[in-house]
């Protein structure tokens, strides 16, 4: 689970990986799988519906197969991204092909920019975060400081009221007028 004090997040050498691919990259997805076989069997893999059972025969591993895209599926890897329980993405997703689910995917990506979670959209971006040092090693993902978000319908005091408005005030004694034309 995320913290809410703003600590690093740390990540064991066991990486739990999400892998998604649209409809026109599940091959490139599959034969990516089936290539860096021995560096994902050592992490915990979930996957979206169609994709995860389809890595399962490949990998030849047990993978946590969640709803499809359409289905749910993008959201659930969301939902575990905002609770901390995916450390990295592995989505091979489709830039010419419109897709049903394009508002969840954007979500999804959303999600994981927000929560500082590395992201590989295609093969070459994958290659370089499979080989990476950071792969076989811990980590310690640093978390943004969403306080002031947290806190924006908070009450304030009568003391903080106070202060603003005198700041408010003295905003408006030194703002310029504009001059009529």
């Amino acid at each position: 689970m995320i913290n809410e004090f703003n600590e690093p997040l740390p990540i064991p050498p066991k990486k739990r990986i999400a892998l998604v691919a649209h409809d026109n990259k599940k091959q490139d997805l599959l034969e990516w799988a089936h290539y860096n076989r021995g560096l994902l069997i050592k992490h915990e893999l979930c996957a979206t519906g169609t994709t995860g059972s389809l890595l399962e025969k490949t990998l030849e591993v047990d993978i946590l197969k969640l709803q499809s895209g359409p289905l749910g599926g993008d959201q659930q890897i969301g939902a575990k991204i905002a609770e901390g329980v995916i450390d990295f993405i592995i989505f091979f997703w489709d830039p010419l092909e419109p897709q049903p689910h394009d508002p969840d995917v954007k979500a999804l990506l959303r999600l994981a920019v927000v929560w500082n979670v590395p992201v590989a959209c295609n093969r070459a971006s994958a290659d370089f975060m499979i080989s990476s040092p950071l792969m076989s090693s811990a980590y310690e993902r640093a978390l943004p400081d969403f306080e002031i978000h947290r806190s924006r319908f908070e009450p304030v005091t009568d003391s903080e009221t106070a202060a603003e408005s005198g700041a408010l005030q003295k905003n408006r004694d030194t703002a310029e007028t504009p001059i009529p034309a």
